[in-house]
């Protein structure tokens, strides 16, 4: 039976394929942070009006944007600091599949040379600062679910 259907699937124009394949795919978001450090150990985050608690700067990625255009438009309108893609560390990838979606992780230990503020976007952000791990405020739950697969928590 499997057989057949996979003859039946091949003979199928291509555009049909996808459509079949996108229907029966799950699908995930993808969005890109920003765990930028100091070197007292103390983490970036914002505050954005769109979600309790805290988080990690970045957003989702536009359709068709790489990882690192997206971290560095995000990064830039959330907290003005405008990042170089030659400089930007290995990301790393998390996967939250109870919510289907994967953030692309960037960890900087560059705190100290980087001065954020609250970026232009400032109907989005409320507020920017620093935060010892040991003393986060309230978080957004995605932001641990990151933290954690990042072994930051």
């Amino acid at each position: 039976m499997k057989r057949a259907a996979m003859r039946v699937f091949r003979r199928l124009p291509r555009p049909v394929r996808r459509m079949i394949i996108r229907a029966i795919t799950p699908s995930y978001t993808v969005g890109a942070v920003l765990a930028l450090q100091r070197s007292d150990q103390t983490l970036l985050l914002v505050e954005q009006r769109h979600s309790p608690g805290w988080a990690l700067p970045g957003g989702l990625l536009r359709r068709r944007e790489s990882p690192s255009d997206g971290l560095i438009r995000e990064v830039e309108e959330e907290v003005g600091i405008r990042l170089d893609v030659t400089t930007l560390p290995s990301p790393k990838a998390v996967l939250a599949p109870r919510v289907r979606r994967v953030d692309i992780v960037y960890l900087s230990g560059d705190g100290d040379v980087l001065a954020p503020r609250r970026g232009d976007d400032q109907d989005e952000v409320l507020g920017v600062g620093w935060f010892s791990l040991d003393a986060l405020p309230e978080v957004s739950d995605a932001t641990v679910e990151i933290l954690r697969g990042v072994q930051l928590l």
